[in-house]
This record gives C-alpha cells, structure tokens and sequence, in this order.
C-alpha cells in the first residue's frame, strides 16, 4: 500500500498546463489578468501574476492528490496566521464562487487550482554563501513555526508521500531501482543504510507532530538586513505539509543549508542552536538529527535523478540537481558520530566524556622524562620563516630526543607548522595525535585489551572503549588476533637508528580512521571523538587550552572602554610575519591595514636591531649617545631644502600637536585652518583640529575657537567634485582667511594631509597646496604637512605626500612607519621654527629619540632603501589599484578606487549618482574577508571606504589574494 502510494507519486510528470492556459484559468475563476511568469517546482505547476496591484499565486495539482491534502494545507496556512504573527505565512484567496479549492479540467486533463497571495522577497537559494545571521534566522523561523504547529490537526496530515523522512529509506530503494549509474547507485544505497542503522534506535523516541517538511533555503522569502544581506522572515510552499517527526523539520532545513557551507557541515550548527531554542528538541531528536539529514540527502538526490529520467525537460529540477548532489557530498564527507557530538555541543546537551585509560603504553617513563616542543604560533622553536620548512616538526623532535632521551609533541596543540598562507578557508591545524622519538627498539605494550588488526597501513588496537592506533611500531612474528592489556605489542622501529618515531592517537568510533588534524572550529567535537593518548602513556602530552573569549572579557573589564578593538568577535592575534598575521589557533591572514608596520611583521633585522640596543643602553635623549645624532641627521636629509631641524617624539598625535605649538610660537598667532574630515590625533591640541565625525561624532559641534575648518576638497563626494575643481575649494579657504582678516585674527597656520588619508587615498586637486600656502604664508602663518598615514615611501612615486602636490612645507610630521610599530614620531622644520619654541621654555619627551628608538628608526630606513620597498609599493600597489578598479567594472557598488601606491582607498556607494554611502555594507564585507583570511576595516566619514595601507613588503600574490576574496564577497550578494 505504502509503495503503491509512493509509485504513484514518483511516477507522475507536473500538469501540463501552459501560461496561456493559466491566464485562462486566473480569469475564469478569479477575475484576475496581468503579467504571467512560472514560478519552479518539481512536481506541481506554479504561475505568478502581477496584476499592477498586486501579486499572487496560482498552484495548480494533479487530480490524483486528493483534495484532503490540500485542505490541510489551507487549514495550516490558517491556524499559522493566529500563531505566528512574527512570520509573513501567505493566505488562501477564494475563487469568484468562493472556493478555496477549484477543480479544472485543462486539455482533458482534471487538476485542482488554487490561488495564494505572493510573498515578496528574496529566497535564498542563489546565495552562495549566507551570512550566519541568515543561518541562525533559518534555524530559528522553522524551530517557531513546528512550535506552532505543535497542536495542529487535519486529517489530511495522514498521507504518503516521498518526502516523509518516515519512509526514506523504502523511498531511496524505490528510486534507485532504475538508476543506470551503478556505482553511484551502489554508494547512495549503502550510505542509507549506514544512516538507518545510526537512526533505527532512536526511532521510538522522536516525537510525531504537525510539520511543514520544507522550510529551505528555497521556501523561505527574506528581507534585506542593514547591509543587504537576506534575513528570512517568510515561509512559502506548504505542499509538503504532513505529520511527522519533529526533528524532521529542522532536518530538512540543515540539509538545505549544504550547498552554502563551502565543504563545511559545521555551517549548520547556527540553525540547530537557534531552531532548538525556538523549539527544544530532545537528546534523542539531536541524536537521530545527523542521520535523517543523510537521509534527506539521500532522498533529494535519488528523487532528482529519477524526476529527470521521466521529465528532462524539468529545468527546476536540473537546477536544483548540482546544489543536492553537493548537499549529498557534504552530508557524507563527515563521521556521523563528530557531527553527532557537534549537534549536541551547538544544542547545550553534549555530556562529558571519560578518558581512555589503561596501562602505561610505553613503560617506565615518568613525567620528568620526557621532554614536550612547542609547535604553536608562541613557539621559540620557529622563529622567522622557518615555520614553512618541510619536515621541521620530525627534525626538532629528533633534537630534543638527543638531548633527554624522550621528545613528544603536543596533544590538542594548533600547531603553525600547519598553517598556510593565504588561504580562504581555516588550515586544520588542531592535533589529534602526537609524535614520539625514542630509543630504537625499545617495547610498545598494549594498555587495554583488545583485537589486532593492520588498517591503512597501522596498527591497530581495538579496544572495547576505543581504538588505539599506531604508526612506527615494528611488530615481531605473526600479528595476534587479539591481545590482553600489558601485552608487548612490538618495538620501536629504528632501521639502524639510534632513535625511532612513533605516532600515537586514540578513536572511540570503531572502525573509523581518523585525520591527524582538525580545523580550529571543529575541534571540541574532534577531541571528543579522538581523546587525548595521555592516560595511556603515562606521562602528559597535552597543549595548555586556549581561553580566548575570557581574555576579551579581561581585556573588556579593565582595558578603557573608548580603547576599542577590530571586529565583535575578534581573533587573538599573537603572531606576524612580513604582510601576514597569525591567531592562537594558527590562522593566518593577510594584514591589509597595518601601516604601523610599513616594513612587515617580524623583521629579523629590525628585531635584532632592537634587541642590541636594550642589552647595551636605553635612556632619554638629554644623554649624549651616537644614535639620536646620527637618526636625526639622517631625517633631516630626507626632507627638502632648508628643513634641517628635528624633534623626535613618540607618536603622529604628539607630532601634530608639537606642530601645532610651533606654528603658535613662530607665528605668535592661535588660529589655524584644517580641513573637514580630517583626522590628526588624539591629544588636546591634534583633537581640536580633527573633524572627521567617524572617529567623534561631536567633532564638528566641538572645535575650540582657534580652530577654522573649510570644505574638504575631496573631488569624488565633496562639496565640488571633478578634477577642475581647485579653484572652487581654493575660493572656500580664501573666505574663511577673509573672514579671519575682517576680524583682525592673526593666523597661525595650516594643517592638512597632502593626499587625504581619512577618505581612503584622495589625491588633493591639483595645485591646492600651492595656492593655500601661499595665502597662508602671507598672513605669517606656517604651512604643517600631516604625513602620518600617507608619507615615508607609501605612495610609491613620492616618499612625501607633499611632493604630489609640488609644494614643501614649513613643518612635517611623520610617525606610524617609520617605528615599523615602535613608538616613534618626529617633527622635521626649519630651524627659526624650532627655535620660537624656546620662548615657552624647552622640549622634551622621555622616549622620543632614546638611544631605542633612535636605533628602530635608523634600521627602518635601512631596510626601507635597501629592500626597496617603495619601488614595491609603487609596482605592487599599481597592479594592486588595476585589479580594484576591474572590480568596479563589474560591481556597482564600488564608487570609486582612490590613492596610490600602496595607500588605496575602495569606496563603496548604493548609487554611483547620489553617491549615498554604503556603510553598512562596508562593515559587512569587512566581516567577511575576515572570514575569507583579510584583515581590512572602513574608514572615511561615512565608513563606507575600504582602508587599504598594508606592509610595503606586500607581494603580487598577496595583492592578488586580496582582490580574489574582495571579488569572492561581491559576487556572493553585493
């Protein structure tokens, strides 16, 4: 009965009904005309219509469903509009004879037609990747809607059909029948069988109720969140509506989120966490939650096959076909017992495990014997590179065994040996083993009873909690079947070596083989699986635990609230090298923000440098030492003539405001003139002349009198905009000076950066620097180049930004590179300048130019000329800016790419003629390179500009990486 049903179902092609013959049909029953479009579906015909007015649905079924199915569908579309008003739940429209249900014949045909209101909405089927909020929206819209059909009843629930995953494996076995592919028939088979064994005794315990069996990713309507991404707030498509198990439902729901989780199953786990909250769901419902996604895999693939075997021309269906043999791939590419513990750990019910315990596996050592190496990004072992070098983890075993006899690595350690640069995905760096040198020949002895077996090239030891598997162990004679705890199992193998390696791990699923390493993500379930060897080895082997999340919550408690950090959910980054950095959990990405460190992360030289110099003196620059003079000279001849005078400070904050104090003194005057959106720092004075709103959004409503902003000339979204546009910005300073001269105020200067920096790179008009200096001077004010961000070599054609410009100043202030992160300003100026300060008495800074300090800055220019790193930023950021400014042939929500060299700014608009900011889709895209391996974050007044100023050392390849994933998030959606 229950196969004929089913037959009968999956025999049967979609009614053969036209739109022309839909309008038909729209008219005659429901007065109803407008625009046609069909709508997919795999087995029923579904048309919309537009109206002008508004938008509705007709669906249109074979007779052969009975009219009870539908009813209930119906009746469900009623009972959820009075249970879940949080959802949008589409409603039934009646015929002109007031029937919710009509009966038609088409062609000789008979079909039942009804007509529903259209959901407006975005599904979320053609989004590659979704964000976790759409994941955990997903979860948590299909966890309330079984909450509230939890007391909903209608006869027509009792029903066959082949989706009820009830009846999924006599489903697959019925679909499979005529597969022609027999090998790929043969794994589907087989991997159903594995779920229903996993699922079978579970079975009594999940409960039966109401569900909708099909809230996916293809039935669910979405509105766009702030950044535009689609949160789902609507369910469509009821025609799968039946009484079933619970757990069902949110099943259905994770298989369809497969084909967005890039190979990752862990993707889910926001929708099972969410759904159970919405829904709670039972140990034995999260247990059987794993395999009855495998099985509706399974279903979806076998049905899909089928469904085109009878209707080729079902482009629904073969569209659909590539996602569910992707969802089937995924489904299978994961131990269902790790993906079991996963599912409890998300849903709070995951129970503690004991150890694995038994006799000491290698005798006669105790804790002092052996001696653990540290692989993880802190380790002392690595320094530099070195890191990368093949076989490294084997070579510092062998020398620490050398020297106490006994070497292991660490259990549980995210070892860096693992990562690798510039990938889009987590390395699995998380080990499930570990590695011990010893002495050659010495007895390896089983530590609990168990069968012997050699599996994939190991030896094997099945115990009755768990599998101890082992690598390098050189068993003598035949292989016992099986073995009593304390058995001599074999000896270290050393083929004529002193020292032998043996690698050790523990598996509690019988018959599993599992990875020596794991993603980060995907560890807490891992280890759960493959425990720790500790207890059986007798001495400890474990990596510390990380603790991350408290470290922030430390940080939060006690470091000053207006201190913030990148990102809500930040990485712990310990490490860096070159253009790269490292998390605790061997993560790299790839710092596309970090103008602190101009030279890379990491340099050996610099911290050579360094490291001399604290062991011979560090002290304050009232001492006479070599460095401060020779660091000092060098300074002063990088700028133009006549700029001979050098203050060292320790940041761009005390340079700006250094500067602002001798333009005050010299000139005897207060006032200065800045631009607006522009930021110079954080002290009293560097503040008051900042008004960019995004780093204080009182900027603009709390400058201090002395202070006279005028329009930014920013030629993309400024007041003016275009290239010939100096005139127009240069006309907004002379009324401002205007202003000041009918008042009778003296002017003391002017500050600004020589390429905007604040807005993400914009080159200044041409000529607006000669001409407001020149003005300036004229009034006996001083002309202050704010060179912070953008000088120092990163613009790659000009060591000073004000070179673009053609101009020289009477101040410039430098910090950020040229301490490659040390803190390390200066402020380069004529020498009457400087010496206006000593009316005010004298200068001094306790760090600025110390004998450190002094030598850092002498070894970043080194460095600097010898590596040739603004010819790098030249070269490197010009292919860089080509690559950007393809994206913005193909993205219209790139505005504009601005800067130069390797100071690049990406900025981002809703719409390329209003220019309205797309700010909360440049924090979204932010998260997602994140995600992707890219440290990058907005800036400009409106954060809606991608603030591009990595290491000058960046390579081509790493450019490319980064315009690669900025490419990836834009074609996932923006």
């Amino acid at each position: 009965m229950v196969e004929d049903a089913l037959k009968l179902r999956t025999e049967l092609p979609r009614p053969d009904v036209n739109a022309e013959e839909a309008q038909a049909l729209l008219a005659e029953h429901y007065g109803l005309s407008g625009t046609i479009s069909e709508l997919g579906s795999q087995q029923d015909r579904n048309y919309r219509i537009d109206t002008g007015d508004r938008r509705y649905v007709l669906k249109i079924c074979r007779a052969e469903y009975g009219a009870l199915e539908l009813e209930a569908q119906n009746a469900a579309l009623q009972h959820l509009s009075q249970r879940l008003t949080s959802a949008r739940i589409a409603e039934v429209v009646p015929s002109l004879k007031g029937e919710a249900i009509e009966s038609v014949t088409v062609r000789d045909q008979a079909y039942r037609i009804r007509l529903l209101n259209f959901l407006d909405g975005e599904p979320l089927t053609k989004r590659k990747h979704l964000s976790r909020e759409a994941v955990s929206a997903l979860g948590d819209l299909a966890g309330r809607l079984a909450a509230a059909l939890q007391d909903f009843e209608h006869p027509g629930l009792e029903r066959e059909l082949q989706w009820d995953l009830r009846r999924a494996g006599p489903v697959v076995l019925h679909l499979l029948a005529d597969m022609p592919d027999q090998q790929r028939k043969k794994r589907i088979a087989e991997i159903m069988v594995g779920a229903m064994r996993r699922l079978q005794p579970l079975t009594a315990e999940l409960r039966v109720q109401a569900i909708h069996h099909d809230v996916t990713d293809d039935n669910v309507v979405s509105q766009p969140d702030a950044a535009g991404r689609p949160i789902p707030d609507g369910v469509i498509d009821f025609g799968d509506i039946l009484k079933g198990w619970l757990v069902a439902e949110l099943a259905v729901t994770c298989a369809s989120l497969l084909h967005h989780a890039d190979g990752d199953p862990w993707f889910i786990l926001p929708a099972v966490k969410a759904f159970h909250a919405a829904c709670p769901l039972t140990e034995a419902e999260l247990k059987a939650l794993w395999p009855l996604i495998v099985a509706r895999a399974a279903v979806l693939i076998a049905s899909s096959e089928h469904q085109l075997s009878r209707e080729p021309d079902n482009a629904y269906v073969e569209g659909n076909a590539a996602h569910e043999r992707e969802i089937f791939d995924v489904a299978t590419s994961f131990p269902p017992a790790v993906m079991e513990r996963a599912i409890l750990t998300a849903a709070g019910l995951a129970s503690a495990l004991t150890p694995v315990t038994g006799e000491n596996l290698i005798q006669g050592l105790g804790p002092t014997d052996v001696r653990q190496i540290d692989l993880s990004i802190l380790s002392p072992l690595l320094p530099e590179e070195r890191w990368q070098h093949q076989g490294l983890p084997i070579s510092l075993l062998q020398h620490a065994a050398h020297a106490i006899g006994v070497a292991t690595t660490r259990y549980g350690e995210y070892r860096m040996t693992e990562t690798q640069l510039r990938s889009p995905k987590p390395d699995p760096t998380l080990a499930l083993h570990v590695d011990i040198c010893l002495e050659a020949g010495r007895e390896i002895v089983a530590p609990f009873a168990g069968r012997m077996i050699r599996q994939d090239g190991l030896l094997v030891l099945d115990g009755a909690e768990a599998s101890l598997f082992l690598e390098g162990v050189e068993v003598g004679g035949d292989l016992e079947e099986t073995v009593a705890a304390g058995a001599v199992l074999g000896v270290v193998s050393g083929e004529q070596q002193t020292y032998g390696l043996i690698r050790v791990q523990l598996c509690r699923e019988h018959g599993l083989v599992p990875p020596l390493f794991v993603m980060p993500h995907q560890a807490e379930a891992w280890k759960a699986l493959c425990p720790s060897p500790a207890a059986v080895l007798g001495f400890d082997c474990d990596a510390p635990e990380l603790h991350s999340e408290a470290l922030l919550t430390r940080r939060q408690q006690h470091f000053a609230k207006p201190q913030k950090n990148y990102y809500q959910h930040p990485p712990q980054i310990e490490r860096g090298w070159k253009e790269y950095l490292f998390d605790v959990e061997g993560r790299s990405y790839l710092d596309m923000v970090n103008n602190v460190t101009i030279l890379g992360h990491g340099h050996p030289r610099l911290a050579s440098a360094v490291g001399r110099q604290w062991s011979l003196l560090n002290t304050n620059s009232r001492f006479h030492y070599a460095s401060v003079a020779e660091f000092s000279t060098r300074l002063a001849a990088l700028a133009p003539d006549g700029l001979d005078t050098v203050f060292l400070v320790n940041s761009g904050s005390e340079a700006n405001d250094l500067a602002l104090r001798l333009a005050w003194a010299y000139s005897g005057a207060r006032n200065v003139v800045s631009l607006l959106e522009a930021y110079h720092g954080w002290t009293v004075a560097s503040d008051a002349v900042s008004t960019s709103i995004a780093d204080n959004p009182q900027a603009l409503e709390t400058r201090p009198a002395w202070v006279h902003p005028v329009p930014a000339p920013n030629t993309y979204r400024g007041e003016f905009r275009g290239a010939d546009t100096t005139d127009s910005y240069v006309r907004s300073v002379v009324t401002k000076l205007t202003e000041l001269d009918a008042a009778g105020e003296k002017l003391a200067g002017f500050i600004c950066e020589p390429v905007y920096g604040n807005a993400g790179g914009i080159p200044l008009p041409k000529g607006y620097l000669d001409a407001v200096y020149a003005m300036v001077r004229s009034r006996g004010g001083v002309c202050i180049a704010d060179e912070v961000q953008v000088g120092y070599g990163r613009l790659g054609d000009y060591f000073w930004g004000f070179e673009e410009q053609g101009v020289v100043p009477d101040i410039i202030t430098v910090a950020k590179g040229m301490g490659n992160g040390h803190p390390l300003g200066a402020v380069i100026t004529r020498r009457e300048i400087a010496e206006a300060l000593e009316k005010e008495g004298y200068f001094f800074s306790s760090a600025g130019g110390s004998p450190v300090s002094s030598v850092v800055g002498q070894t970043v220019l080194d460095i600097l000329t010898e590596e040739r790193l603004p010819e790098n930023a030249r070269v490197v950021g010009g292919h860089l800016k080509a690559r950007l400014e393809a994206l913005g042939q193909r993205f219209p929500l790139i505005g504009a790419v601005h800067g130069m060299g390797l100071y690049l700014g990406v900025e981002f608009v809703r719409d390329r003629e209003t220019l309205l900011p797309a700010t909360e889709e440049t924090a979204a895209i932010c998260d997602r390179l994140l995600e992707l391996g890219v440290i990058m974050q907005p800036t400009g007044d409106h954060l809606n500009v991608l603030k591009i100023k990595p290491p000058l050392c960046l390579s081509r390849e790493s450019a490319d990486f980064f315009a690669d994933m900025l490419a990836r998030v834009l074609e996932e959606g923006w």
